[in-house]
């Protein structure tokens, strides 16, 4: 890739969702990015083959803007549309600028769905996690994938947010119609400051992919 995500260097599952998507899915499967950024799972989706569906409500995200970096730096910032169309990836992508839980559902379910650390934002937490969970269910076919990473709790208040949960009670949304794959968790770890942190912070992630096997 030419251009960088501003997430480039955050931690992620994203490999191993990405691995057992191609164990599971066609090359030219359709898949939906919840909370899609500025295309750090995107870009790599689209530039494999796939179909993607790029889910994002932050007009930051998707057409940049001038952004403050760590180290009381300020730069320009590449949005999501500009990156595809300096990738020449644009037209394998359908981006919908629109907030998730009130977007028009796809015309046909998709053969894979996948977020990363989207619901734990406070701005999201007036609305239940079950909410989220349910929509992004309802949009994969059956045979199709879903995959989620997520925020665990690390200090107390997170304990009392349901937004950062485990795999355990993530699975339990999965008990009927579901086969989960792989579920993954890493200790606390430390992360090095990013946009939006500027220092160094700890946390907690989990992983759950799961195959629907029935409507």
């Amino acid at each position: 890739m030419e251009t960088q995500s501003l997430w480039e260097h955050t931690l992620t599952f994203f490999p191993q969702y990405l691995a057992t998507l191609k164990e599971n899915a066609s090359a030219d499967a359709t898949v939906a990015v919840i909370g899609a950024s500025d295309g750090k799972f995107v870009l790599p989706l689209a530039a494999a083959g796939y179909r993607v569906i790029a889910i994002e409500r932050d007009p930051f995200a998707l057409h940049g803007g001038e952004v403050r970096l760590p180290g009381d730096t300020n730069a320009h910032a590449m949005g999501l549309i500009d990156r595809l169309k300096l990738e020449e990836l644009y037209d394998r992508v359908e981006v919908m600028e629109e907030d998730f839980l009130q977007a028009e559902s796809p015309e046909t379910r998709c053969d894979a769905v996948w977020t990363s650390c989207s619901w734990h934002y406070s701005a999201n937490h007036h609305r239940p996690l079950a909410d989220f969970v349910a929509r992004m269910q309802s949009l994969v076919r059956v045979g199709g994938l879903f995959g989620a990473e997520f925020m665990m709790p690390v200090e107390q208040r997170h304990c009392f947010v349901e937004h950062y949960t485990s795999p355990e009670k993530l699975g339990s949304w999965f008990a009927t119609n579901w086969d989960v794959l792989l579920t993954l968790r890493t200790n606390e770890f430390t992360e090095r400051p990013h946009v939006g942190q500027f220092q160094d912070h700890t946390h907690r992630m989990g992983l759950l992919l799961a195959a629907r096997t029935s409507k």
